[in-house]
This record gives structure tokens, C-alpha cells and sequence, in this order.
């Protein structure tokens, strides 16, 4: 993890209405909670957790896209998620666990704040709300990862990667008609749990069903109620 330029951004100011921090800076008691965080600055390509290093803090993005990785058999990438804006990182290791049980990349620039453990350990104790707000968001982490083990291990491969596309413009919609975060071939079939060759056959049975666009990396989507249809009995829209 390494910090690219001196930075500083008060939570006050900041426009992530979903992040937590920013949602409880009313209930915080310790003015310096805030004020003591670390933000980083970093370039698409860098890794910021690795797998299996202790865990310090929590990443909480300020700006940017990142994706969620472990590493699976035969050291392969498994993409977890992909998160953005207001969203933290980390979490899954944090409280009793010692170690990352995941790694984070930047897919693009990115902006982190970073909260210590013990910092945050300590806000926890002291603010009920903020205490609340975190079962919470733990609740609803379980949940969504639950219903998508049970959605993809009934789903076909062209299913799982329809599933993809629809997550992807969901979470991160479009930009001048293409999907606002450009993914390679191998990104998408890590996510689908699937090989680049499948993603790369789906996608051309795709465009000759003119069902979405693709232009290099960019990929759009151009009958988004049809994929939609195909997936429907899955329950697509639970995992966000």
C-alpha cells in the first residue's frame, strides 16, 4: 500500500451519502476520529490488500473502481465484487480475523480513506449508531452473498455472464452507451466463474443476437429487458 500524494478531504465535505462514516459523523463523540484517517491516492493496476497480510483498517472509496479478488484453485483470480464510490473494502477481514481473507485492486484512479483498526474499534465502542449501522451493513453483505452462491450454482454459462453485464451496468451504468467500467475478457470470465474462451463465445453469440455492442473492452448493452428475461427466475437484482 503506498500513498501517491499528500491528500486531504474532510468526511464534512464528502458527497458519498451511502458510506458509513459520513452517515455517522453526527454520532461520533471524538472530533479526531475523522480528522486522523489516511487518503490515498491510487493509479489503475496498483493492489492495495493482499491476500493473507494482516489486516490494519478498512478502505472506505471516495472516488474510483476497484475489484474484490481471491485467489482460488490453482492460484486462479476469483473475482468477489466490484466496488465504487461510498463502499468499503476489507470488511470481510475485519473484527476477529487476523488476516485479509481477499485482495483489492484499482481498476481505475482511485481515492481511499483508511481507518485504522484500533480507530475504528474504538468508534464502535463509543457510538451505538455507528455500532447499529455496521451490524447492518454486515447483515446485508451476508445476505446478497448467500442468494448469489444459490443464483450461480443454478445458472448456466451464458446465464453467468449475462448476469456479469447486468451486475457491471447496475452498479456502474453507461458512459456514451457503453458500460461505464471497461472489464478485459479474463476480468469478466473471473467474476462469472467461467475461462475467457466461454466469456469471449458468449459475447459473440451475443452481438449476433444484437443483443449488446462491444468495441474493444467497451461492451454495450443494447436490449437490456431481454437479458433481463433470461435471468429473471435467478433473481439478478439482489446482488448491487
Amino acid at each position: 500500500m503506498r500513498q501517491n500524494a499528500n491528500l486531504s478531504f474532510s468526511c464534512n465535505d464528502c458527497l458519498n451519502e451511502n458510506c458509513l462514516i459520513k452517515n455517522n459523523l453526527s454520532n461520533f463523540s471524538d472530533p479526531t476520529f475523522t480528522k486522523n484517517k489516511n487518503t490515498l491516492k491510487l493509479k489503475k493496476g496498483q493492489q492495495f490488500i493482499i491476500e493473507g497480510t494482516p489486516v490494519n483498517g478498512l478502505f472506505f472509496i471516495l472516488k474510483g473502481s476497484v475489484k474484490v479478488f481471491r485467489t482460488g484453485i490453482n492460484g486462479r483470480e476469483q473475482i468477489v465484487r466490484f466496488a465504487k464510490e461510498g463502499e468499503i473494502i476489507g470488511h470481510r477481514g475485519f473484527g476477529t480475523q487476523e488476516y485479509y481473507s481477499i485482495g483489492a485492486t484499482v481498476l481505475q484512479e482511485t481515492i481511499l480513506c483508511y481507518f485504522s483498526k484500533d480507530a475504528l474499534q474504538d468508534a464502535l465502542f463509543k457510538s451505538s449508531k455507528f455500532g447499529y449501522d455496521m451490524m447492518l451493513f454486515y447483515a446485508n453483505e451476508l445476505n446478497r452473498s448467500e442468494s448469489k452462491v444459490k443464483s450461480i450454482s443454478q445458472m448456466t454459462v451464458r446465464e453467468r455472464v449475462i448476469d456479469t453485464l447486468l451486475y457491471v451496468h447496475r452498479k456502474f451504468g453507461n458512459l456514451n452507451s457503453f458500460l461505464n467500467l471497461p472489464l478485459s475478457r479474463r476480468e469478466y470470465a473471473d467474476y462469472a466463474g467461467t475461462t475467457e474462451q466461454q466469456v469471449i463465445r458468449v459475447f459473440s453469440l451475443l452481438k449476433k443476437e444484437k443483443l449488446i455492442t462491444a468495441k474493444g473492452k467497451k461492451i454495450g448493452i443494447n436490449n437490456l429487458d431481454l437479458l433481463k428475461k433470461e435471468i429473471k427466475e435467478h433473481n439478478y437484482f439482489l446482488d448491487t
